[in-house]
């Protein structure tokens, strides 16, 4: 009911492939990124507020190693494999952070560098071919049904209603880590949900968009908003913004180019984001 209802309204639109029953595979994606975007937009603010533009890339290698394990012990579905591999690495991580003194930056480069590789290893064990695995580096928007479609919708709901949540305590955090403990907020707790609310948003999505250039839909949008907001609320509104924006025409112009969706909507969101911050070098 909800899908023929999208398609009527998409049949209104003056492209080609919104034509009446052509081309649902290009409707479907449409909505799928309208759906995406907010909740990269959103949680990509957070991303570049704690400086873990590396640490969501990482993740992406450890989905990655999830999916080769699915397929190596036989699973219909690897994907569910990849998210529960994902998320414990996103805690071994958090962990690890917490209980040594090593910077950040190097623990997630070890987890990081072990995952790819463990990846690799399993997807070649045997001999067998890494070509299979190849959709899941470049991805393809296109692919989506109407069922992950709802999947995504559910997951915008969940965004929303863990960002009305914690937020406040996430951004204390992201300040001051030290004074937000002393203030009574549970950053080791706060800082491993969070984590693995990307982790699943990156492994879930990485068959859509490519483990690639899935860091660049989280990172870029937010890191453009910073260059040109003046509060947190401009901050979100922007980062959504761009992120639908840039959703939306690099999906079409992708269609049009006959180029990977993915990297296209990258691009453009790299364009917006040189020219944020040429207008922030401006009112310096």
């Amino acid at each position: 009911m909800v899908m023929e209802l999208w398609y009527k309204l998409v049949d209104l639109l003056p492209f080609e492939w919104a034509e009446p029953g052509k081309m649902l595979f290009m409707k479907n994606a449409l909505l799928a990124v309208l759906l995406l975007a907010p909740i990269f937009g959103i949680l990509g603010t957070m991303i570049v507020n704690r400086q873990m533009a590396f640490f969501s890339d990482a993740l992406g290698h450890g989905a990655f190693t999830g999916i080769a394990i699915g397929g190596l012990a036989g699973f219909m579905q690897p994907l569910w494999s990849a998210v529960i591999f994902s998320v414990v690495f996103s805690v071994g991580i958090s962990v690890v952070h917490h209980r040594t003194k090593m910077s950040s930056d190097t623990i997630i480069g070890v987890f990081s560098s072990v995952a790819v590789a463990a990846g690799i290893f399993l997807a070649t064990a045997g001999g067998k071919s890494f070509a299979r695995l190849n959709s899941y580096l470049v991805g393809s928007i296109l692919s989506v049904t109407p069922s992950e479609i709802a999947v995504i919708a559910i997951m915008l709901v969940v965004v929303i209603i863990f960002w009305l949540i914690f937020f406040n305590r996430l951004l204390f955090a992201s300040i001051n880590d030290v004074l937000a403990r002393s203030r009574g907020v549970h950053t080791f707790w706060l800082e491993t949900l969070f984590s693995a609310a990307i982790a699943v948003l990156v492994t879930v999505s990485m068959s859509w968009i490519g483990l690639l250039v899935i860091n660049s839909f989280l990172v870029l949008p937010a890191a453009a908003a910073r260059n040109i907001a003046r509060s947190q609320k401009q901050y979100h509104m922007i980062a959504v913004s761009i992120s639908l924006f840039s959703g939306v025409i690099g999906l079409i112009a992708s269609y049009y180019t006959e180029t990977a969706s993915g990297a296209t909507i990258v691009l453009i969101s790299a364009v917006i984001f040189f020219a944020t911050l040429f207008i922030r070098r401006l009112r310096a």
